[in-house]
């Protein structure tokens, strides 16, 4: 981790961006219904979550390996696209990642970071409760009658 910096994202780092997104997304464990609408993220969409929040990436030597994007929502800093390299995960970037996240929420002065997981993949809702994240409810996408994701909080005192 010693090699790695973090940068804001910006409107023209949105086509790398969507390359790292739609790569660590379609090495999840296993396909979720309805799919990942992150598989689909293009150059235009990236650009505008960057535009309508923000988001941080990490770099190794000028490579993109990692970043998340958010959003402001209400009084709770939305936490979305937390992706990493499949090469470069069990390395603490994620960590890194939601910490930096922490940082940009509380430097806005907000109280919380919320971000949703699928339930079909509960190693993902295990991996953000050891970041201190806590269900805090679930909810179902469009077209579904069951719950499809679990809605996680952490306050930020």
């Amino acid at each position: 981790m010693d090699s790695i910096v973090f940068q804001p994202l910006t409107r023209a780092s949105a086509d790398e961006a969507a390359n790292v997104i739609r790569s660590a997304f379609a090495a999840q464990s296993r396909a979720t219904r309805p799919p990942s609408s992150a598989l689909r993220e293009t150059v235009d969409s990236v650009a505008g979550k960057i535009e309508a929040g923000g988001g941080i990436w990490a770099f190794d030597r000028g490579k993109l390996v990692a970043l998340a994007l958010w959003l402001i929502d209400e009084d709770a800093f939305r936490i979305g696209r937390v992706s990493v390299l499949p090469s470069w995960r069990r390395r603490g970037l994620a960590r890194a990642l939601i910490a930096a996240c922490g940082t940009e929420a509380k430097g806005r002065g907000l109280k919380r970071m919320s971000l949703r997981v699928r339930l079909e993949l509960p190693e993902n809702e295990r991996l953000f409760e050891r970041y201190g994240f806590e269900r805090r409810g679930v909810d179902a996408h469009p077209g579904f009658d069951a719950p499809t994701q679990a809605m996680m909080e952490m306050d930020l005192g």
